[in-house]
């Protein structure tokens, strides 16, 4: 959810803004391969072929995808990823997993409680073990991976990018806030490429304080 909607009119200025509070080059690289994409949801036969390429990188990535039509209460039960879901909520939830030392990708969304899309709450509010700040934290980091990996699959990004509010803050802390995630998933390993590409790598995730 978009905490404060950008008319249409001003969305190419607020990016504008935005870059220009990008001082590191890999920082301002990035942000332009997500600014280069759609800020409009795939329909169709585009959203299935998206859907499609998010469920293969989240096989790649070690998940198993439950059957379609399970509808398992969770994006992520500890076991398995709902697939029945737009690509974007998958990506997400693939990020989520990379991030996620062992122990937590055995738990329900992660051990970070209820998820936007959880319908089962309290099975994963008794599941949540991570206190409030490293959720922050974790969220902001899966969520910029899924978005980064949007860009890199050509898939909207920017839609993503303005969902899920990294424009809060345009004028204040959101150029550096960005730079900073993008910089703790570049020490983490999840991401590589020449000068902030963010293409998806192929090993796990290196578990960092």
């Amino acid at each position: 959810m978009i905490l404060t909607p950008i008319p249409p009119a001003e969305l190419n200025g607020a990016l504008d803004r935005f870059a220009a509070g990008l001082a590191e080059p890999a920082a301002a690289a990035a942000f332009a391969a997500i600014r280069a994409s759609s800020a409009e949801r795939a329909q169709a036969e585009t959203a299935e072929r998206h859907r499609r390429q998010a469920l293969a990188l989240a096989r790649r990535r070690g998940m198993r995808v439950h059957p379609a039509g399970t509808k398992p209460g969770f994006n992520w039960d500890g076991a398995a990823l709902d697939g029945d879901t737009e690509a974007y909520v998958i990506l997400h939830e693939v990020a989520h997993y990379v991030l996620a030392p062992p122990a937590r990708r055995r738990r329900v969304d992660f051990g970070l409680g209820p998820g936007p899309d959880t319908t089962d709450r309290a099975a994963a509010e008794h599941a949540r073990i991570v206190p409030l700040p490293e959720r922050d934290r974790d969220e902001a980091a899966a969520s910029l991976l899924g978005i980064l990996w949007e860009a890199a699959l050509g898939q909207p990004a920017l839609a993503s990018f303005l969902d899920q509010n990294w424009l809060e803050g345009l004028d204040r802390s959101a150029p550096a806030h960005f730079t900073a995630v993008l910089t703790r998933l570049r020490r983490l390993g999840v991401i590589g490429g020449a000068a902030g590409a963010a293409t998806p790598n192929a090993g796990r995730a290196r578990r960092a304080g």
